[in-house]
C-alpha cells in the first residue's frame, strides 16, 4: 500500500517515512503548505513552490502556480 503525506504530498510505501501519512487517495492541492509544515528530511524532495502562496510540493500538479525550485 502506498501512503501520501497530508502536509506535503510526499509518497512512500512505509508510512513511518512521512510526517503526516494517510492511505486515502488525495485529490487536494498543497497550496498554502508552509515550509515549516514539511519535515526537515523531506524538504529536499520539494521540487516545486507555488508563486501565489509559497506552498511546496514534490510534483507540479499539486500547486496552482508551480515553479521549479531546482
Amino acid at each position: 500500500m502506498k501512503y501520501t503525506c497530508v502536509n506535503c504530498g510526499s509518497r512512500s510505501y512505509d508510512a513511518s517515512q512521512l510526517c503526516n501519512p494517510t492511505s486515502e487517495e488525495l485529490d487536494a492541492n498543497f497550496c498554502a503548505t508552509a515550509t515549516d509544515q514539511v519535515c526537515e528530511e523531506r524538504r529536499p524532495d520539494m521540487q516545486y513552490s507555488c508563486e501565489a502562496c509559497g506552498g511546496m510540493a514534490p510534483d507540479a500538479e499539486h500547486l496552482c502556480k508551480p515553479v521549479k525550485v531546482r
